[in-house]
């Protein structure tokens, strides 16, 4: 299961951007990886660790920001249809850790 944050901060003010900055930071921390500059995804092996990973995203939300969080099976995350530019790289893949046999 894949589980994607998407935000929308404030970041006109320098508290703001802190905020958004340690925002960014946390879902780091949290193993996120960045897919676009307001988009994180980060793979989950059961619904239940992502329902909980969801949950600690909900408690980071600065005051004035927004953000949902999307879930996606192994089957409907193959099915995105990504387009970048030429400088564009392959989106991230299943971590190794996870196989099981």
């Amino acid at each position: 299961m894949w589980v994607w944050a998407l935000f929308d901060l404030p970041v006109l003010a320098p508290d703001a951007r802190k905020r958004a900055t340690r925002f960014r930071k946390d879902l780091l921390d949290l193993g996120f990886e960045m897919v676009q500059f307001s988009v994180s995804a980060k793979y989950s092996k059961s619904k239940e660790k992502a329902d909980a990973v969801a949950n600690k995203v909900g408690r980071l939300v600065p005051a004035d920001g927004k953000v949902d969080v999307l879930f996606f099976t192994d089957k409907q995350y193959e099915l995105i249809k990504s387009y970048r530019g030429e400088a564009a790289t392959d989106k991230p893949e299943k971590p190794e850790q996870f196989t099981m046999f």
